[in-house]
């Protein structure tokens, strides 16, 4: 899967750190935190090519933005794949300006992009239940407050996921 993604600061990466003891019930526990704006709809390296040609087309213009993390919380039943998903919060007009571009350009991927978008950070997915005592993590982790996170994004940044790597990137102003 190839994405436009949205680079997170040392700050982020390490709240994402600090928090994995917190995560510890969960069976899938992201080792590289990211911020999507948008998939691309390529499923090769031509296509690839084709759509960062399109996006950079449509990101034209598009100013530096202010993004926020500012807290926890939890896609109790995501769209796709495993539940719940746990997450950082974001809040950011621009960000969403860059992704309603990008939809029109490509169309929303039906109950993840467009009108059905949230911003966000994954930090885990998929707790199946522990031992009755204890309890549920993704209530404990809503309750854990976290210093807000604040930057500007300068860049946007075009990702592989297949090899979680950054392929090249667009600067802002773009």
């Amino acid at each position: 899967m190839y994405s436009v993604n949205v680079p997170v600061p040392q700050a982020v990466r390490s709240l994402a750190a600090d928090l994995r003891p917190a995560l510890s019930d969960f069976e899938r526990i992201r080792q590289r935190p990211t911020l999507l704006c948008k998939r691309l709809p390529a499923e090769n390296r031509r296509e690839y090519l084709d759509a960062e040609r399109r996006a950079r087309r449509a990101l034209d213009g598009l100013p530096p933005f202010a993004v926020r993390i500012d807290g926890i919380d939890v896609f109790e039943d995501p769209p796709s794949g495993t539940a719940p998903v746990v997450y950082l919060s974001v809040t950011s007009p621009g960000l969403d300006e860059a992704h309603r571009r990008l939809v029109d350009e490509f169309g929303a991927i039906d109950g993840l992009e467009g009108e059905d978008f949230v911003p966000h950070v994954t930090l885990a997915r998929q707790y199946d239940g522990g031992p009755v005592y204890r309890e549920d993590p993704t209530d404990r982790l809503r309750r854990k407050e976290i210093d807000p996170i604040e930057w500007d994004a300068t860049e946007l940044q075009f990702y592989d996921a297949s090899y979680g790597e950054r392929i090249d990137s667009v600067s802002l102003p773009a």
